[in-house]
């Protein structure tokens, strides 16, 4: 009967290895067959008697999967002559994907679990996983976003080009002057600890049993929390804000993304723009931590429920994405996207096509919204050129408004919406050009008052200065 032990060799020399699984591996009548001779135990262990190494297998695999795979046929064609033990570098549970590909299948197996590369790092370094958690990566499958919020050992930075890559993620994620610790053959006579600055680690020390341990003040977005949570708390003007005192300011930064992104060539992006694109993102995000902090203080909701509900929001009406609806084009995704959005809120019987608008849009976009909902419906015109005539028309009763007949103010909003209306059928956004012509103006306005003083011409004067800034 087929019968395989699978045993760990711990992270260093072969003398750490406890009494009885030195017994089942210097055991004559059993065959062993160890992972990889790159480790300590494992060539000392080779001096004693005859093992199978497999490292061969890593150069004829063509992914790593296919490796663990053979290792595993390996270890069960073995087991077909007799009792096999399987030893590994530090445990069988950790890090050991071969060890899983033998679990999967239907075998007569023992696990013997051992001490791993884990167990040496939070030896050496006095880390209690307990105390603040602990978080385990694999270097060669970071995930991303990173988060290190909590003390973190980084493995499998075998390669040089790896421990690089990983290093310059960390410095990414960490405060400025945070300091990793490298840790190289733990528990072996060849160890070695040392503790740098991540782009200042040296990459030759890649190895098969090579670690970053990182405990350092969390950066990135759980940091920009915990620093907001802070400064409601000690900042008397932060902790003076409500949501309402907060509306202006979200308004504010929200234009001057926009702002931002409007000046962002994306046909030939520029790492300057996309700096201040980054800077005004922040911004913005600011205000959604802040009246995300004042609802965690009232007990309502926190960050992570915004996150989780606006993910939620996404797999649902995203049915093509994560379920079995098939769609053709985007027009399909938009209105697979508004029926849902109608069914989630309950929408049911009569409703106006309009509903669903928020009052408090800036007035040239929820113009075009509007307008665009009474369009679904065929309340629109067919071309740009027949809203002209209703935009001269507009222009006759707000003339007429102005001699006294009528509402200045009513009119006007009418040749507005006209405008809009137009541009719509133009497919240009009212706002951006409008936002485009007031930059114009700014621009040739600041150069009429860089030749000069503008105060005491007269309107003759001014138009001569205008007509020059418009040449420039």
């Amino acid at each position: 009967m087929m019968m395989i032990t699978i045993v760990g060799l711990g992270p260093g020399d072969f003398d750490r290895v406890p009494e009885p699984v030195k017994s089942l591996l210097l055991d004559p009548r059993r065959t062993v067959v160890v992972r990889t001779e790159h480790h300590p135990a494992a060539r000392q262990l080779a001096d004693l008697r005859d093992v199978i190494f497999c490292d061969d297998l890593y150069e004829s695999g063509d992914t790593f999967d296919d490796v663990y795979e053979a290792i595993a046929d390996r270890v069960v064609e073995a087991s077909k002559s007799g009792h096999v033990v399987y030893a590994v570098p530090g445990s069988p549970l950790v890090g050991e994907f071969a060890v899983r590909k033998l679990l999967e299948r239907d075998l007569d197996l023992e696990v013997i679990p051992g001490e791993s590369f884990v167990d040496a790092i939070l030896a050496e370094v006095g880390c209690d996983p307990l105390d603040r958690g602990l978080q385990i990566l694999n270097g060669h499958e970071l995930p991303d976003p990173l988060v290190l919020d909590k003390p973190t050992i980084i493995g499998h930075l075998d390669r040089p080009e790896v421990l690089a890559d990983v290093c310059a993620s960390v410095d990414r994620v960490t405060p400025e002057e945070t300091k990793v610790t490298v840790l190289v053959g733990l528990t072996a006579s060849d160890a070695m600890v040392t503790e740098s600055l991540p782009e200042n680690v040296d990459s030759s020390l890649a190895g098969s049993r090579t670690s970053l341990f990182i405990d350092a003040e969390p950066a990135g977005l759980i940091g920009a929390v915990r620093t907001m949570r802070r400064l409601r708390t000690e900042c008397p003007w932060d902790k003076d804000q409500t949501h309402r005192s907060l509306i202006k300011n979200l308004v504010e930064e929200s234009y001057e993304l926009i702002d931002a992104i409007q000046r962002l060539d994306e046909s030939d992006p520029e790492l300057m723009a996309y700096a201040e694109v980054e800077d005004e993102l922040g911004d913005v995000l600011l205000q959604v931590l802040f009246h995300s902090v004042i609802a965690r203080e009232n007990g309502v909701f926190d960050i992570d429920d915004v996150a989780e509900v606006m993910r939620q929001k996404l797999v649902r009406r995203h049915p093509h994405v994560f379920g079995d609806v098939d769609v053709a084009s985007a027009a399909e995704v938009k209105a697979n996207w508004d029926r849902i959005k109608k069914e989630e809120r309950g929408d049911t019987g009569e409703e106006s096509a309009l509903d669903g608008v928020p009052p408090g849009m800036p007035g040239l976009h929820r113009a075009a919204k509007i307008q665009n909902r009474a369009a679904k419906v065929g309340f629109d015109w067919d071309e740009a050129a027949q809203v002209m005539p209703k935009i001269s028309e507009e222009l006759g009763e707000l003339l007429s408004a102005m001699s006294g007949d009528g509402d200045i103010e009513a009119e006007l909003g009418d040749v507005l919406f006209s405008v809009v209306n137009l541009a719509r059928h133009l497919d240009l956004d009212a706002e951006v050009a409008l936002r485009g012509a007031t930059d114009r103006f700014e621009e040739r306005f600041r150069r009429m008052e860089a030749k000069g003083a503008l105060d005491g011409l007269d309107f003759d004067a001014l138009n001569v200065r205008w007509d020059q800034a418009k040449k420039a």
